[in-house]
């Protein structure tokens, strides 16, 4: 699917509410893991319709959250110094920036973090370590190199609704690769773990 007929299917799913109802658990998982065979919206509802709220607004959000980040990767993955990682089921590895191994992973600002936006804009490594300890807990917890993508609406709080804004997330996402330098990655100690990171910003 292109570009820019994926970002049609995930804008439709701003009609409905972002509510997870609890946090990201195996088990739910399991239960809505035909979304990453599902490309659109139409067929997500239809296979949803005898969901609780609860569950049916799970798949959902990992429905949008999966295509976006797929998005991500292959927008990546068509820049001339990335190369994507052969092994599809690889948990640590997306892509490769300049030969530098990275996972990548899209998360809205957190707001758990304690700390505005610029506060976190000035003070990246601190919001780095933040998301390897607070985030991707159970079955998507490791401490190998991560490429962040935060989203940030300053105006309406909606931050969400940005990972279905493809096209500008690949402006960002070419204007970092055309400034990469493996020179400017942050580099942390976790849990005996020698990780390389960095965050792209989409705000708007």
């Amino acid at each position: 699917m292109k570009l820019q007929s994926l970002e049609s299917e995930l804008k439709k799913r701003l009609a409905f509410p972002y509510n997870w109802g609890r946090k990201q658990s195996d088990d739910w998982d399991f239960k809505t893991k035909f979304i990453y065979q599902t490309r659109d919206f139409e067929s997500l509802e239809n296979q949803c319709k005898d969901f609780g709220e609860g569950l049916r607004n799970y798949a959902f959000n990992r429905w949008l959250n999966f295509w976006s980040a797929k998005a991500v990767e292959d927008i990546f993955a068509s820049n001339h110094l990335v190369k994507k990682e052969e092994n599809q089921f690889s948990k640590t590895v997306d892509f490769y920036i300049s030969g530098v191994p990275f996972d990548h992973k899209s998360s809205v600002f957190p707001g758990q973090f304690g700390k505005n936006f610029d506060y976190a804009v000035n003070h990246k490594k601190e919001l780095i370590e933040w998301l390897y300890n607070n985030q991707s807990q159970q079955g998507r917890k490791h401490y190998a190199n991560r490429l962040f993508i935060i989203f940030y609406d300053k105006k309406n709080g909606a931050h969400w609704k940005l990972k279905t804004e493809l096209t500008l997330i690949k402006e960002k996402i070419t204007d970092y690769l055309g400034n990469f330098s493996g020179d400017n990655l942050v580099s942390l100690n976790l849990e005996s773990h020698e990780i390389l990171s960095d965050i792209i910003w989409i705000k708007v």
